[in-house]
């Protein structure tokens, strides 16, 4: 039998030894908390974030707080390991982390100018803080400074919208940025979910076509600018078509259904087609059917579907991974998974069958939404904020 007294003193508090662990942990307490908070808003069951309209306080925060935080999880780890120098742990990580809480409490609760000045400060530093071991070793993924900067301009313009100096809608900005990560998905699922598939897959038969990656990512990208430039529907309807078509064909060749055991793979290639759905959206939206498609179903399906499904299924893999734990899920975890994307289903197709019931609609696609966050928080905070010492995982 185990001593206790050596096995507390193997028990150490690590959360902010590497960017994944305060970053993954924050993320999934803000979506855990932010959208039962905006469901209550638009319920009239509490008051609106202080001068910002609800929903673009809930854009804003899904796109420059949640994804902002995952992403800078993991490029602070991601970094580490290509560079073989540091970034931000220990005290440095903790400001940071600070910061972004700072940020989120501004966002709610302060006044315009001061949210600005907090929220805004966060991105460039993790920018800064990336530029030095990434410029330092001569790192070929310095590229990423440049996104993470193109996200700090889009939230300046969007703070700048919310304190009236320019005439843009705050949503643009937050549209915009959402449009960079779902082509940052979309890139990443094609470098990893096919080669992770294959790797713990043998029998997996994935096939690619020369050109089609590529062909994906720029018809994705073409779309996306048309829709956030106002292209007429006779350019915008067939471009969404032709893009939806394509990461249908490439998620075809990643053989998805032999994925079906393994919930850790299952969930990347389920999250990948929430692209070609909701793209098709787009289109049906854009032509103006019958249907009645509004364009929020379909940034719903890229935001809660697509980022949310993949987030979802990375910071639980990663989180594994980089902690010394097996790449293996248990009833949690897949409970968790299949949660994202009830929400994302009742959220994006819920207001189509049934729009007399939008505003139930709206809370049972939340529920099932945060949940699924709730359970990462439950499971992966004692994994993320302590770390045994030596000859233990974590």
């Amino acid at each position: 039998m185990q001593n206790p007294a050596v096995h507390a003193a193997s028990i150490r508090f690590a959360l902010f030894d590497l960017g994944f662990r305060p970053f993954y942990l924050l993320a999934a307490l803000l979506a855990t908390l932010n959208v039962p908070l905006w469901v209550a808003q638009w319920h009239g069951m509490v008051p609106q974030a202080a001068n910002l309209a609800g929903m673009a306080w809930h854009a804003h925060e899904m796109v420059f707080g949640f994804a902002a935080a995952v992403i800078t999880g993991f490029l602070f780890t991601a970094a580490r390991n290509w560079t073989g120098l540091p970034t931000p742990t220990g005290r440095s990580l903790a400001a940071l982390a600070a910061l972004w809480v700072a940020g989120r409490v501004a966002m709610l609760a302060g006044p315009g100018l001061l949210a600005a000045i907090v929220d805004g400060a966060f991105l460039p530093l993790v920018a800064l803080s990336l530029w030095f071991p990434l410029k330092r070793s001569g790192n070929r993924n310095l590229f990423f400074v440049g996104l993470l900067l193109l996200f700090a301009v889009a939230n300046l313009l969007f703070h700048l919208s919310r304190l009236g100096v320019t005439s843009l809608l705050p949503t643009g900005p937050a549209q915009g940025a959402l449009f960079l990560v779902v082509i940052i998905v979309s890139v990443m699922s094609g470098r990893v979910t096919p080669s992770f598939t294959q790797n713990a897959i043998r029998s997996a038969r994935i096939r690619r076509v020369k050109g089609l990656d590529a062909a994906a990512i720029g018809a994705l990208a073409a779309t996306l600018v048309a829709q956030l430039s106002g292209a007429p529907a006779w350019l915008l309807a067939p471009l969404a078509l032709v893009a939806a078509a394509l990461p249908a064909l490439r998620l075809a060749l990643w053989d998805p259904l032999s994925t079906l055991r393994s919930p850790i793979l299952w969930i990347l290639h389920l999250s990948y087609a929430w692209i070609p759905i909701g793209l098709l959206l787009l289109a049906l939206s854009a032509m103006n059917t019958d249907i009645g498609v509004a364009p929020a179903l379909f940034i719903h399906a890229l935001g809660a579907g697509a980022v949310g499904g993949t987030i979802i299924g990375m910071i639980t893999r990663t989180a594994r991974g980089h902690s010394g734990r097996p790449l293996q899920v248990g009833r949690a975890e897949t409970a968790a998974y299949l949660l994202v994307h009830i929400g994302a289903a009742i959220r994006v197709f819920g207001p189509l069958a049934g729009p007399a019931h939008y505003g139930i609609l709206l809370v049972a696609a939340g529920a099932a939404w945060s949940t699924a966050f709730l359970i990462y928080l439950i499971v992966y905070w004692p994994m993320l904020a302590w770390s045994r010492r030596e000859g233990g995982a974590g």
